[in-house]
């Protein structure tokens, strides 16, 4: 069995051939996706995070919304960049979105990827301390998060409070009691999955990943679920975590999936540089009818170690078809992988 949601990068843009013209399109439908993937039997409904781009960006309000409307969905995030955040006002928004949906928030959170402008994060008031760069401040950034997500008092309460205070130092508040351990690490290479293991994060691999030994994505991906949970194991925490992959997976099953996705072009991984130096491989896209699909994706080394798959979306496309991308994954591959 494995859980399966989907992945929406929320784009839009005001071409004529855009189901999502505008923000108020991507966070609406967003929303309504959602609503129909919990309908449909989805297991989560996932959202990337970029900012200065048109995509979505503020991630709280949108997961907030999302859990006041449904019931029994996982609700995430993939990833959010925690060098922009404040981890102290992030614990407020993350408990409650968390408490809204009833404790069902998965949040992922990394250290970020290429942005659309030059260091981004020093525009939010963000700047690395002495010796750091923004990678570690990103890492900083989240173990001051996960401490405060503990629930922990720290903050001397004032003599003459407007309000009274319970006893002893005072904690972040609404804390949200279970969400520590449904925080992620979205990880590009096998040290950072060591280390979130390390620190008791769940992993997720997306569908790209620095290219550490020349295999094919699936292969270094495996090897890097592999090396985390050794490095669970390692640090001894008392409970079992949890690791999705991203994949862009379409049966093929109309014959408007065939117009979109049928004509090939990208069934191999590809290699690229996501910045100046590093090298990273890009995971290619599975589009096939069912049978078919089905045997392709048994030889994927990344999805069998994994225990959640999430399936980026096409979210321009609009919400009726994207459900029927999702609905065509539950209902004639799934069965056949053994998932459902």
């Amino acid at each position: 069995m494995k859980k399966i949601g989907f992945l929406s990068f929320g784009h839009w843009t005001p071409s004529p051939q855009s189901a999502t013209r505008s923000a108020a399109d991507v966070l609406s439908q967003s929303i309504d996706l959602a609503v129909a993937a919990e309908e449909l039997g989805a297991d989560g409904a996932y959202f990337r995070v970029h900012h200065f781009a048109r995509q979505l960006s503020s991630p709280f309000p949108l997961l907030a919304a999302i859990g006041a409307r449904t019931s029994r969905i996982e609700i995430g995030t993939g990833v959010i960049d925690m060098r922009y955040e404040n981890p102290l006002y992030m614990v407020e928004d993350a408990g409650s979105a968390d408490l809204i949906s009833g404790g069902r928030l998965q949040l992922g959170i990394s250290r970020g990827s290429p942005e659309q402008v030059i260091e981004g994060w020093r525009y939010f008031g963000y700047q690395p301390g002495e010796g750091e760069d923004d990678a570690a401040m990103a890492r900083r950034h989240t173990e001051v998060f996960l401490d405060q997500l503990e629930g922990k008092g720290f903050a001397e309460p004032n003599p003459r409070p407007m309000f009274p205070n319970p006893p002893g130092l005072l904690r972040l508040e609404p804390h949200s009691e279970g969400l520590r351990k449904r925080i992620w690490w979205g990880s590009a290479t096998n040290a950072t999955a060591e280390w979130a293991a390390k620190l008791g994060m769940n992993l997720q691999s997306s569908t790209l990943k620095f290219d550490e030994t020349g295999e094919p994505l699936h292969r270094q991906q495996a090897d890097q679920i592999r090396a985390y949970r050794a490095a669970w194991k390692e640090a001894g925490h008392d409970w079992t975590p949890r690791v999705s992959v991203s994949r862009s997976i379409f049966a093929l099953t109309t014959d408007m999936d065939r117009a979109y996705f049928g004509r090939g072009g990208n069934e191999q991984d590809s290699i690229g540089y996501i910045d100046e130096k590093t090298r990273a491989v890009f995971g290619r896209s599975y589009a096939a009818e069912p049978d078919r699909l089905i045997e392709q994706l048994k030889g994927d080394e990344a999805i069998a170690e994994a225990d959640t798959l999430l399936l980026t979306v096409p979210n321009q496309l609009g919400v009726a078809y994207n459900a029927h991308v999702i609905e065509a994954i539950l209902k004639h591959v799934a069965p056949g992988l053994g998932w459902r």
